[in-house]
This record gives C-alpha cells, structure tokens and sequence, in this order.
C-alpha cells in the first residue's frame, strides 16, 4: 500500500479536461466572464474569469488508427479526379479522439460526394449541419460542420467550412445528402449562412420577417419584456450586474 497522501487538487490537474487545450491550438478570441459579455456588465457574478478560446490546430501523421486509412483513400480519390487535396483540404484534425477535415468551400459538394461514394469510405449519411460564429476569427467568422457517419464501416467523421460575415455563404449539401435539408435552414435561420443551391433556403424557426440571426455572439441579448404579478422582468443584458 501506497503511503502517499492522496492530492485531488493533483489528480484534477492532470486529467485532459474537456475544452482545456492550454498553449496549443489557435486562439480565436479571450473570453471575459462566464458568457463574454461585453455590453452590459456580466451578470453570472463570474466577471473575473478570464480564459483563452482556442481551436485545435492540425494534426500530424499518422493520425492514428483507422484515421490514417480515411485520409489516405480521400487524398486518393481527390488525386483521381483531377483535384489536388492540398486544394481541397485545407487541414486534418484530430481532437479528443475525433477526425476533422477542414474543406475549402469551393470544393465541399465534390469532396463530399466523394466521401459518399468511394467504396472505401461510403459514409452515407450526414447526421446534419451545425452553424458556429467566432467574431474573432478575422475572415472566416462563420463555420459550417458536417457530422458524417458510414453505416458500412462504423466510422464517424466531421467536415467543417468556413467563411466570413461578409460573403456568409456555402455550397448546399442537399444534392448529396437530402437530409440536410432542414439542418441547412434551421443553421441559415439562426447563424445567417447561406446555402447556395438549397432548394427553398426559408426561416425554419424564427417568423419570416424576423431581423438578424438570434445564435449569432453578436446578437443582443435583449428579451421580452415579461410581467409576473404586476413586477416587470428586464431583458438579460439589463438585469442586476455582479461586476
């Protein structure tokens, strides 16, 4: 038996904690408070944490198990039809024992089509499109993730696509998987990212004359004014600030 006294402050700080990526990785942004208010005051009384958002930077080879197999036969692929995967793929990640490719907007029908296809890949399905806004990251504001399963191989990847608020817009992915089809409104609705060539891109949440996209960081908090027994409740971004 060990005579060492147990230390759990020691035992938590070398565990790889979800969203902890200390110096590595890209910072996009650092974060005041616990949701990065910076109109109002922070009213979550945590107005003194301060912490670094970072993304996860690319992967060196090999990345591991059957990661390696899916890269090689994509970059293949690519290479047959005439596409460098240099041009296409603008970086591999692997985070948290999860593979992401990074694609280039301009070629994310062609890339996906060929992960659909190729009967060394066939990831069939697309499980939806999720919308993402990081104000910070100058020129590629928004980003589109596609998650990807193959049925015939048991494998699950991520596509991501970025592109700046001032040109929001990314090739549908419908022709390929129609499933998207809502995904895509609902992430056009809330994040303001235009699908070019869905096939009917309308609010699927908000009210068709709705102003702006509510999952955007920059979107004002504001709210509803509600009443409860003759008191009125103010906006979030007006209530009592603990700063």
């Amino acid at each position: 038996m060990s005579d060492e006294t147990p230390n759990p402050e020691k035992e938590l700080s070398e565990q790889n904690l979800p969203g902890q990526r200390g110096e590595h990785g890209e910072e996009v942004r650092l974060q005041r408070g616990m949701f990065g208010a910076n109109n109002g005051g922070d009213t979550s009384g945590y107005s003194g944490l301060v912490r670094s958002i970072r993304l996860p930077g690319p992967a060196n080879r090999p990345y591991g198990g059957w990661f390696d197999e899916v890269a090689d036969e994509l970059e293949g692929a690519l290479e047959e039809q005439g596409l460098l995967p240099a041009k296409a793929i603008e970086k591999t990640v692997v985070d948290r024992d999860e593979l992401t490719f990074h694609i280039e907007r301009e070629h994310l029908v062609r890339v996906a089509r060929t992960l659909r296809d190729d009967p060394a890949l066939r990831f069939e399905l697309c499980t939806g499109v999720s919308g993402v806004h990081y104000p910070g990251d100058k020129g590629r504001e928004l980003h589109a993730v596609y998650h990807l399963r193959s049925l015939t191989h048991g494998r699950l990847i991520r596509l991501e696509v970025s592109a700046p608020d001032a040109d929001p817009r990314i090739p549908s992915l419908v022709a390929v998987y129609p499933t998207n089809d809502w995904h895509e409104r609902e992430a056009y609705d809330f994040f303001g990212i235009v699908f070019d060539g869905h096939p009917a891109l309308t609010r699927i949440m908000m009210p068709d004359d709705w102003q702006g996209h509510p999952q955007r960081k920059d979107y004002p908090l504001g709210g509803i004014a509600i009443e409860y027994k003759g008191a009125q409740i103010p906006a979030p971004d007006q209530r009592r600030s603990y700063s």
